[in-house]
This record gives structure tokens, sequence and C-alpha cells, in this order.
């Protein structure tokens, strides 16, 4: 019997035998169940979740959730606390490297997102094709799948620095796409983005 207080100790009764979950963070491993048999040739004991209400599905160190009490933080940081003090480019910062950014790194990202914020023409000859009551998700999906055919370098996922590159290209074009999929529902010509006003205010000023 190990002296590790952080476990959960089953006793089957089936078989009288005992086991040893691993408590990690308040959870245990499904998997561990799996060692929890009547026979050898058994699968194994399974755990059954409706609706994976009680299920985590991953760790991850960007976001925490506790619905009950109310808690919702990124990196730490409670979401209402950003929401109040940050920037949504400011907070797109954090999700990515961990830490909210210096004053210098955050005129560098802002200078990097802006550069990238306009798409090629024949991403606009794309939007035309579809119909004026096309849903605006069909058409923001199509047209961020159609971005990969333009940078072909993407395919290297294994590359950090153009993983990078790709999450830029993201936030900086996709208010582009939204707001080019708003104009050509209602029938407007498109608003190329004005690099001279802030992320928010481009959205707005190619939206209106």
């Amino acid at each position: 019997m190990s002296d590790n207080k952080d476990t959960l100790t089953v006793t089957d009764n089936r078989t009288g035998k005992t086991y040893e979950l691993e408590v990690t963070d308040g959870s245990i491993r499904a998997m561990d169940l799996r060692q929890i048999k009547v026979s050898e040739d058994d699968f194994g004991m399974l755990s059954y979740d409706p609706g994976f209400k009680n299920t985590a599905s991953c760790r991850s160190e960007i976001t925490f959730i506790d619905g009950d009490a109310g808690i919702l933080e990124y990196r730490g940081y409670p979401i209402d606390q950003l929401a109040e003090g940050s920037s949504f480019l400011e907070v797109a910062y954090l999700l990515i490297h961990g830490e909210l950014p210096t004053s210098d790194q955050m005129a560098a990202w802002e200078h990097e997102i802006t550069h990238h914020t306009f798409i090629h023409e024949n991403i606009k000859q794309f939007m035309d094709g579809f119909h004026h009551d096309a849903h605006p998700m069909g058409m923001l999906v199509s047209t961020v799948g159609a971005l990969s055919t333009f940078y072909p370098e993407a395919k290297d996922i294994d590359d950090p620095d153009i993983r990078l590159k790709q999450i830029v290209r993201l936030i900086a074009k996709f208010p582009t796409l939204a707001a080019f999929a708003y104009r050509h529902s209602i029938g407007m010509r498109y608003a190329y983005p004005d690099n001279d006003l802030s992320f928010a205010g481009n959205f707005l000023n190619m939206m209106w």
C-alpha cells in the first residue's frame, strides 16, 4: 500500500481486490480504471458519464473554468480583470505567449498584426461567389480555409515560427473576412482595412 496521500483507494467488491488511483488536481485518469478487472480477459472498468458533465477532456495551461463558482481564468488572470483592463490584442498575446505584453512587446505585436490585415484579391473574388443570403459562418469557414492555399508554407506545422506566423495572419485577417462577409450580404462594396485605426476601430470601419 502506498503512503502517497494524493491517491484514491478503490475496493472492488466483486473480487475483493483493492486499487490505488493517482489523484492530480482533484481528478483521476479514466485509463487508470482499466486495471480494475474481474478476469484477465476482461476489458477493464469504464467510466460512464452522460454528456461528459464530469469529464475533463484535456489539461490546459490556458484556461481554467469552474462554472459553479463563477470562475473563468485565462493564464491565471480572472476574465473580468482582463475585460476591464486589457484590449483584445493584449489578451490574444496573453493566450499565445503566457504573459501580458510589456509596452515594447505590445507595440511590436500591434505592428505585426497591422501589417497582415489585407487579403489577396482572389479571396475577395471567392467571396463574391456566395449567394447574398448565404450564412455568414459558411462564408467565413470557406474563406478561412481558402487562405491556406495562399500560404503553402503553413503546412510545416512542426516549425513554431511558422505556426506563430499563421496565428498572426488569422488574427489580422479574420476581421477583414468578417466585414467582407457582412457587406457582401447587404450588397455593399467591400471596405478595405485602414491600418491607421485601432484593431477594433478598423473592424468597425470596414463594417460600416
